[in-house]
C-alpha cells in the first residue's frame, strides 16, 4: 500500500516536479488509500511570510514557522464538509506550539494512540469525540539531518504497533520526495528570477549605452561627485533633483556602481510611464489571476531588486493613493503581491529622482510628506547644462566619438566655431538635447565634417511700441517678466500640463521654470 503511494508520488514529481503535487499526492493517499481519516502537512517556513502571527507569546523571534501546505479527508457528521481546505484555526504553528510545533522543533514524533486519555494533547475534545477518532501520529519529514515539515494523521481505529512502523517508515521515504520537490521549486523560481534580470538587465545594457560615463570637470559637477562618494557607501535613500535631460539616472548609476550592493541589479523604474491602475502589480507583483489579463504569476520590481537598488525615475508622478503602500516598503521592508496573502520582505536601497520641486508638492498636498522626507534623507541637485558650460566641449566630443563609433563613421573634428555655436546656445533640454544636436551634425555629416543644426532661441516678446524704437535689455527683460507673469495668472499659478503657462507660451515646462527662477517670478507664485 504504502509502495504503491512512494510510487505515485515519484512518479508525479518526474512528471512536473511540482511540491503542492506532491503534498496533495501524499495526504490523498493517506486518506484513499491507508483509510484514515485526516491526513494534513504542515511545511516549515520563514516567519515572515506569514503575515499576523497568531502566537506571538511562542513565536517570539518570528524566525521560522510551519505553514499548513496539504490536507484531506472528510466528517463522517457532514458528509458535505471537505478538510482539505488550509485555512482556519490549525494553518499555522510558531516551533514548539502544540502537538505539531513540538514535532518540528525536538524532531521527534507524537504518538496518541488513545485519543481520549490525552486531554493534554486535544485541543477540541468534542470534534474528537463527535467524529469518532481514536488515535493521532505526527512524525518529522526529516531529510539529511534537516526538519522540513511535519506529517499529522488522525484515525478512527486504533493504531497497531505495526501500523505506526509503516507510517513511520513512509514518512522517512515521503521526507526525499518532499525535498527533491522543494529543492526543484527553488530551482525553478531561481531560474524564472535569473531569466528576468538578464532580460531586464539587456534592456538596461542597451539603454546605458549612451552614457557609458561622467563626462566633464566643472566646479558643479565635482561637487556631484563629492556627494555622491560621500553617500554611495550608506544605504540612505537618496533624492535626486534637477531638469529633465541633466543625467539623474547616470548619477543614480555612479551611486549604486559605488555602494556595497554593486554586484545586484540596479532596477529603474520610469513611473511617469505606468498606468495608474498598473503601479501595484509593477512595483510588488501579482499572482495568476488576480485580475483582467493577469496570465500567470508576475515578479514586481521591489523583489527584482532585492538585495540590490531600485531607481524610481519621475517618483512624483506616483498617484497619491498608492504612495501610501510605497512607504510601507520603505519603513518595514515588506510588502505583499497582488492577489496574494503572503507577506513577502525585501532589502532595498531606494534612489528617487524627479524634475518637480517635491518639497512644495508635499507642502501643497500633492505628494505625502512622510514619503517626501523618507525618499529626501540625502538630497543631490544636479545643476542643468547652463550651470556647467565649460563641461559642454567635454561632452560634445564625447558624443561625436560614441557617436560615430556606434554609426561606423569617422569622427569628424570640433572646430571652435562649432564650440562657440554649442556655449551661446541656452540647452533647455540639458545634456540630452545636446547628445541629440550632436548625433544630428554626425548623421548629416557623414563623419566628413559637423553640421550644427541648432533650434532658434525662443523669440522675446513683441514690445508694444513703434517699430522703429530700440528697447535697452532691461527694458526687455521688463516686457519678458511681465510677459510670464500674465501666463501664470491665466494658468492660475499653474506651470506644468496642458493647460499650463509653459504650454500658452509654447516653451517646455522644464525652460519656463527655469527661467522663471532666474527672474524671482517663482517666489510670487
Amino acid at each position: 500500500m504504502y509502495l504503491d503511494l512512494l510510487s505515485r508520488v515519484a512518479l508525479s514529481f518526474a512528471e512536473c516536479g511540482d511540491l503542492g503535487n506532491t503534498l496533495s499526492l501524499i495526504v490523498d493517499g493517506l486518506v484513499g488509500d491507508a483509510g484514515f481519516a485526516l491526513a494534513r502537512i504542515w511545511m516549515i517556513e520563514d516567519a515572515a511570510k506569514c503575515g499576523g502571527c497568531r502566537h506571538p507569546e511562542v513565536c517570539g523571534d518570528r524566525g521560522k514557522c510551519l505553514q499548513l501546505r496539504a490536507s484531506a479527508g472528510r466528517s463522517i457528521v457532514d458528509r458535505s464538509q471537505s478538510w482539505n481546505g488550509l485555512d482556519g484555526r490549525f494553518s499555522r504553528f510558531p516551533l514548539g506550539s502544540r502537538k505539531i510545533g513540538q514535532v518540528a522543533a525536538t524532531g521527534k514524533p507524537v504518538i496518541l494512540a488513545d485519543l481520549a486519555s490525552e486531554a493534554a494533547w486535544v485541543a477540541d475534545a468534542a470534534w474528537v469525540a463527535r467524529e469518532k477518532l481514536v488515535s493521532f501520529a505526527a512524525h518529522p519529514l526529516i531529510f539529511k539531518g534537516e526538519t522540513l515539515g511535519v506529517l499529522g494523521i488522525f484515525s478512527r481505529q486504533r493504531m497497531s504497533t505495526e501500523e505506526l512502523e509503516g507510517v513511520r517508515l513512509f514518512t522517512g521515504q515521503a521526507a526525499i520526495s518532499i525535498s527533491n520537490s522543494s529543492r526543484f521549486e527553488e530551482l525553478q523560481d531561481l531560474r524564472r528570477k535569473l531569466e528576468l534580470e538578464n532580460t531586464y538587465l539587456q534592456e538596461e545594457v542597451k539603454e546605458a549605452m549612451a552614457f557609458s560615463d561622467i563626462v566633464g570637470h566643472s566646479p558643479a559637477l565635482v561637487r556631484i561627485l563629492q556627494e555622491v562618494d560621500l553617500v554611495a557607501s550608506t544605504d540612505a535613500s537618496v533624492l535626486i533633483l534637477g531638469e529633465s535631460g541633466t543625467g539623474k539616472e547616470l548619477i543614480a548609476r555612479a551611486i549604486h556602481e559605488r555602494s556595497k550592493r554593486h554586484a545586484r541589479p540596479l532596477v529603474k523604474v520610469n513611473c511617469a510611464s505606468i498606468p495608474r491602475e498598473l503601479f501595484e502589480s509593477e512595483f510588488f507583483g501579482h499572482v495568476k489571476g488576480s485580475f483582467t489579463g493577469a496570465i500567470k504569476d508576475r515578479v514586481g520590481r521591489f523583489q527584482l531588486a532585492d538585495q540590490g537598488t531600485l531607481f524610481l525615475d519621475e517618483v512624483g508622478e506616483i498617484p497619491l493613493e498608492l504612495q501610501s503602500k510605497l512607504l510601507r516598503v520603505l519603513q518595514e521592508g515588506e510588502f505583499e503581491r497582488v492577489g496574494e496573502d503572503a507577506t513577502r520582505r525585501v532589502n532595498v536601497r531606494v534612489i528617487a529622482a524627479t524634475n518637480r520641486e517635491l518639497g512644495r508638492e508635499a507642502e501643497g498636498k500633492r505628494f505625502r510628506e512622510d514619503l517626501y522626507y523618507r525618499l529626501s534623507v540625502f538630497p543631490i541637485v544636479v545643476p542643468s547644462l547652463r550651470e556647467r558650460r565649460e563641461d559642454i566641449p567635454l561632452l560634445a566630443a564625447h558624443f561625436i566619438r560614441h557617436s560615430c563609433r556606434r554609426m561606423g563613421l569617422p569622427e569628424p573634428r570640433l572646430l571652435d566655431r562649432h564650440v562657440k555655436m554649442l556655449m551661446a546656445y541656452d540647452w533647455p533640454g540639458n545634456i540630452r538635447e545636446l547628445q541629440h544636436v550632436i548625433e544630428r551634425a554626425v548623421i548629416l555629416g557623414r563623419g566628413q565634417s559637423l553640421h550644427l543644426d541648432l533650434p532658434d532661441q525662443s523669440p522675446t516678446p513683441t514690445p508694444a511700441v513703434s517699430p522703429s524704437s530700440v528697447l535697452t535689455m532691461d527694458e526687455l527683460r521688463a516686457l519678458e517678466t511681465e510677459n510670464y507673469r500674465r501666463a501664470l495668472k491665466q494658468a492660475g499659478g499653474k506651470i506644468y500640463g496642458t493647460d499650463g503657462a509653459a504650454a500658452l507660451l509654447g516653451l517646455p515646462a522644464t525652460t519656463l521654470a527655469s527661467r522663471l527662477k532666474a527672474l524671482g517670478i517663482h517666489e510670487d507664485h
